[in-house]
């Protein structure tokens, strides 16, 4: 259920926080690349899936009436707001968890 991306990168961040400190460059680089991975998990991806699932409903219908034949393309559905949510709390919880420990 939760976006495994997400939570990696949470982590990920998380870990260099802890062990860099958050003033560090390393730090504020990892938290870019989380940003950018949360987005795309949140946006990118599912809207392309909308999308993709409206033009095969759009090439069905113009099979079923034999205008042209329409080869479907491939549906991804992206992430809905509360998996990455949990991701982010998972990488979040998993990452004190291995600097701690």
């Amino acid at each position: 259920m939760p976006s495994s991306h997400t939570a990696l990168v949470c982590s990920l961040c998380t870990s260099i926080g802890i062990r860099s400190g958050i003033n560090s460059d390393i730090f504020v680089l990892s938290g870019c690349f989380m940003l950018v991975v949360v987005r795309d998990a949140l946006g990118v991806r599912r809207s392309s899936g909308i999308q993709a699932k409206q033009l095969n409903e759009i090439g069905s219908a113009l099979t079923r009436h034999e205008l042209i034949k329409v080869k479907p393309i491939k549906e991804v559905q992206g992430h809905k707001p509360i998996e990455v949510i949990i991701g982010c709390l998972l990488g979040l919880c998993m990452g004190v968890a291995f600097s701690v420990l």
